[in-house]
């Protein structure tokens, strides 16, 4: 009887012993990657119950594991990988259990694809179409919904999802390549996972899925090559700083410092100043970047050295497979600033053709500029990334058009803001914008007044920088300051829409203006090479005229902008040092010409174009 009980009690404890042990492999991030990279290293996060009860091995390669690390949590271990074949293949990551294989993973190092963009990047001859995908265009309507994903669709609500997808920016690619755009800035794709709010993108929950509300991966990937063929490059939005509630890491953080403040949240104080301030405590500089957005928006520790490796690495991921023309980082400043270093460094080093930016959302040029590359900082602090958003100039452009003028107002305000460039690393490769997803609409915010919606387009759209067009703002759209609202529905991108954009139904009188105006503008930019490559050359406010040159070699391009409610007659004498002996200006929208040797009437409220002859 003994004997049968000892029996049984060691069936029982093999039964518990083989529960205990995992039983399958529920993630490995990256899911695979490719050969060829400039460094040989990879870290692999491996994700199952109990995984670190496991010994993982590469046996029959030169791929080796040079360390695994153990964390917080039994359920995830991370493998230091060494590349030392460094080749396309496929190699087998064992698992045991004293000596034996409980479960095993074949691992894949692809092939690095050609890439048309590795040799056309991001430059100022460019313009950037951004576009919110759950309000452009709604070309699948079967994944609306997705059982799995929480929010539902509901078109009725200003802030819930519309359905717009990338089959929706698919279908319509001919459209925006017809406008003129060369670009495509798509806010994020990744999956949302959220209850609430989730069309926006910006709080991930699983860095690599694509939402399947908008497509797939593999749906991501056949934009940029159907975008490619038409000399569109594809914008990635990218997060560094947060990640959404409803990520999988939250039921099972790896580490006790994931995320800053993991068992207490705290809000941020928003206040960018904090970082710079030299009177300011170290308690008010770390609340800036430590500090949660809000209760849904966990923020993740970049100073944990395994988040920070698997943030590199998801960068580098995702621009290898979707061959991505430039990505665009998110709250750029909330970032640990050294992990940014790094990060930036990193990026440019395995793709130096890249030419990417981030969003740093003050006013003060001094502290945007901080964060370009080349840009001379007050505490030696070097940044990678080769260019920023230019919030400064946009405040100066709204200010500037909508107040008069004086010594210290008016237009005038867009000239001191160009003069104080000397601060950024290079002022040519800021991204310029007359609005974005994030404030209310250039037409609104011009009092919905048409002649000071095309000078501000105008300027944006021949000034230094690479410009940047939010959808809908070629049609003059309106809005107020309500998220939900100034991100509204494409018209034409829905089936039974009373007007479409994209083939002219419709429309109203200003919109279609507005249109026109568009079109014509980013058209003729595409051929200026004085636009696209020129030095800009500008001179002070005189007698309420601003007036500014761009110039590249023989190609001149000279705008006047007269906010004044009278007209005004432009000497061309004035700016003869720039002009030369040039005797002819042709407008570019009128195509009306003009001598040089006479004064041109510049009217009132415009900003008029000139090609130089």
């Amino acid at each position: 009887m003994s004997n049968i009980r000892l029996k049984i009690f060691f069936s029982f404890l093999v039964i518990i012993l083989s529960q205990a042990l995992p039983q399958n492999l529920e993630r490995i991030e990256p899911p695979f990657w490719w050969a060829g990279f400039k460094s040989d290293e990879l870290q692999l996060m491996v994700y199952g119950e109990n995984i670190s009860k496991l010994k993982p091995d590469i046996e029959g390669s030169k791929i080796i594991i040079e360390k695994v690390h153990n964390v917080d949590s039994p359920n995830y271990l991370f493998l230091d990988l060494k590349l030392n074949d460094n080749v396309p293949q496929t190699f087998e990551i064992q698992f045991f259990y004293k000596n034996e294989k409980v479960l095993s993973h074949d691992y894949e190092l692809k092939k690095r694809e050609a890439s048309f963009y590795r040799e056309k990047s991001l430059n100022p001859s460019d313009v950037i179409y951004l576009i919110m995908p759950d309000r452009f265009a709604n070309g699948d309507k079967s994944n609306d919904e997705v059982d799995g994903l929480i929010e539902k669709s509901n078109r009725k609500s200003k802030d819930g999802r519309h359905g717009g997808d990338l089959q929706g920016i698919i279908d319509n690619l001919n459209y925006i390549e017809s406008m003129g755009f060369t670009h495509i800035w798509l806010n994020p794709v990744l999956e949302n996972n959220q209850p609430d709010f989730s069309y926006h993108g910006y709080s991930t929950t699983d860095y690599y899925q694509v939402d399947e509300r908008f497509g797939s991966n593999t749906l991501y990937k056949q934009l940029s090559k159907e975008a490619a063929k038409r000399g569109l490059g594809i914008v990635k939005d990218l997060v560094l700083n947060h990640i959404g509630s409803g990520h999988w890491w939250m039921d099972d953080l790896p580490t006790k410092d994931w995320l800053n403040h993991q068992d207490k949240y705290i809000q941020t104080n928003h206040v960018h100043e904090t970082v710079f301030d030299p009177y300011v405590t170290k308690a008010q500089k770390d609340l800036f970047t430590d500090g949660w957005f809000v209760e849904t928006m966990p923020d993740l520790n970049q100073k944990n050295q395994f988040v920070a490796n698997y943030l590199i690495q998801a960068t580098m991921w995702w621009v290898e497979y979707i061959s991505l023309s430039s990505i665009r980082v998110d709250t750029y400043p909330y970032v640990d600033k050294n992990f940014l270093s790094v990060w930036s460094k990193k990026i440019s080093e395995e793709f130096p053709y890249l030419n990417y930016f981030g969003e740093a959302w003050v006013n003060d040029i001094s502290l945007v500029s901080y964060w370009q590359k080349g840009a001379k900082t007050h505490d030696g602090y070097e940044s990678y990334i080769p260019a920023m958003k230019d919030f400064p100039l946009q405040k100066s452009l709204v200010t500037g058009l909508n107040s008069v003028h004086a010594w210290d107002s008016g237009i005038g305000n867009i000239y001191r803001a160009l003069s104080k460039d000397f601060q950024y690393g290079d002022p040519y490769n800021l991204v310029t914008f007359a609005d974005n997803h994030d404030m209310q609409r250039i037409f609104s915010l011009m009092g919905e007044n048409m002649d000071l919606y095309k000078m501000a387009l105008s300027i944006i759209l021949t000034t230094r920088g690479i410009p940047c067009i939010f959808y809908g703002t070629e049609i003059a759209m309106s809005s107020t300051e309500n998220h939900g609202e100034l991100r509204k529905d494409f018209p034409g991108g829905w089936e039974n829409d009373s007007k479409n954009v994209f083939y002219d139904f419709g429309l109203n009188a200003i919109e279609s203006e507005a249109k026109n105006f568009m079109k014509t503008l980013l058209n003729w930019r595409k051929s200026s090479d004085a636009i696209g490559k020129g030095k800009l050359i500008h001179f002070p406010v005189t007698d309420g005229i601003y007036v500014y040159f761009r110039n590249y070699k023989e190609d001149i391009v000279m705008v006047a902008v007269n906010n004044l409610d009278q007209r005004k007659d432009l000497d061309p004498e004035h700016y003869k040092d720039v002009i030369g002996g040039r005797k002819k200006a042709i407008e570019i929208f009128s195509e009306n010409a003009y001598s040089l040797r006479k004064k041109i009437s510049i009217y009132p409220k415009t900003a008029n174009i000139f090609q130089i002859k």
